[in-house]
């Protein structure tokens, strides 16, 4: 989410609440994974002047971020306020395709129909009000590249908006073709794309980069391509060394391949900084594995705590194997 200016304030208590935000700006906060603080200091601002735009994105972004399933209406609901108060806003259309596409995805096949054509005329619309921004074209592509055509999604519209990219912004148009070549599992290709980038100070390119290295790196994971994989992850760390998602793949790859102990110490470093049910998953799994039944079985009770916020395919196992260290 871009930086904008507050809106000239009009009295003290708007003058209160613009300081505190001030203080702990959006962006900072969501970057430091403080979605608490970034969702209050949201509603600080809106408390005060409702119509702010800004405020309502950030909101409903902290929302989002924060992977609790049982939110997302509330993340939906605060989007269609920001889109009805300020249509002509691309950061409310940019939020609504978001919270819209998390309530597809949450609600399976039949909802993801249901919504697809919201979602991408959000999009579209932010792309329309904003055509030099990069977040709202990425977030195109990636409906492009994940919707099947009945909902006006494919390659061809993908590869038509990336030409279209050229002329704005050659970078990110070489990091869209990368990304093309990932959906068709040309992975060589993707990766010498992505790693070619020189994003500068553009801190969405950057993350898009980032993501895409690493969404490279978790596909080899998932096909056992485990050398492939550590290399990728090694060289994010290396290059971005804030990047916690590419520490975490770490963690996975020494996971598959037996190191749990080493795993452990880096997956009890992410939760510090990021408690999510995932990371107790796999802490719970390392820890079965080295023995310790009686934390594994916390941690898995920790994971299921999150209820929504675990897949499912994660959390069926975490269900067995409570029943498994409970019998």
């Amino acid at each position: 989410m871009k930086k904008h200016p507050l809106l000239p304030l009009a009295t003290f208590g708007l003058l209160l609440a613009s300081q505190a935000f001030a203080a702990a700006p959006y962006d900072a906060l969501m970057k430091a994974k403080k979605y608490a603080e970034a969702e209050k200091a949201a509603a600080a601002v809106l408390a005060q002047d409702p119509a702010n735009a800004e405020a309502m994105a950030a909101r409903t972004e902290a929302i989002l971020a924060t992977g609790r399933s049982a939110r997302i209406e509330e993340a939906v609901k605060q989007a269609q306020q920001c889109v009805t108060a300020k249509p002509a806003d691309v950061r409310c259309q940019l939020v609504l395709g978001k919270a819209l596409g998390s309530k597809a995805m949450n609600g399976g096949m039949m909802s993801a129909i249901g919504y697809a054509g919201d979602i991408r005329n959000a999009f579209k619309k932010a792309v329309e009000l904003d055509p030099r921004n990069l977040e709202a074209r990425f977030s195109l592509l990636q409906y492009y590249l994940m919707a099947p055509g009945i909902v006006g999604g494919g390659t061809g519209k993908a590869e038509t908006l990336t030409q279209q990219t050229q002329a704005i912004h050659p970078e990110a148009a070489k990091l869209m073709q990368a990304k093309i070549d990932f959906a068709a599992d040309n992975l060589a290709k993707a990766e010498a794309g992505a790693a070619a980038i020189r994003a500068g100070g553009d801190e969405v390119l950057s993350d898009e980069q980032q993501g895409t290295l690493n969404s490279i790196a978790f596909r080899h994971l998932s096909q056992k391509r485990l050398a492939e994989a550590e290399r990728i992850f090694n060289d994010n760390v290396k290059r971005f060394p804030d990047n916690d998602d590419a520490v975490y793949g770490q963690a996975r790859v020494l996971q598959e391949q037996g190191k749990h102990r080493e795993a452990l110490a880096i997956l009890e470093a992410i939760l510090a900084k990021d408690d999510r049910s995932h990371i107790h998953y796999r802490i719970a799994k390392s820890l079965q594995a080295i023995g310790d039944k009686a934390r594994a079985k916390s941690e898995f009770e920790k994971a299921l705590s999150f209820k929504a916020d675990l897949p499912k395919n994660l959390k069926s196992d975490a269900e067995d194997q409570l029943k498994g260290l409970k019998s």
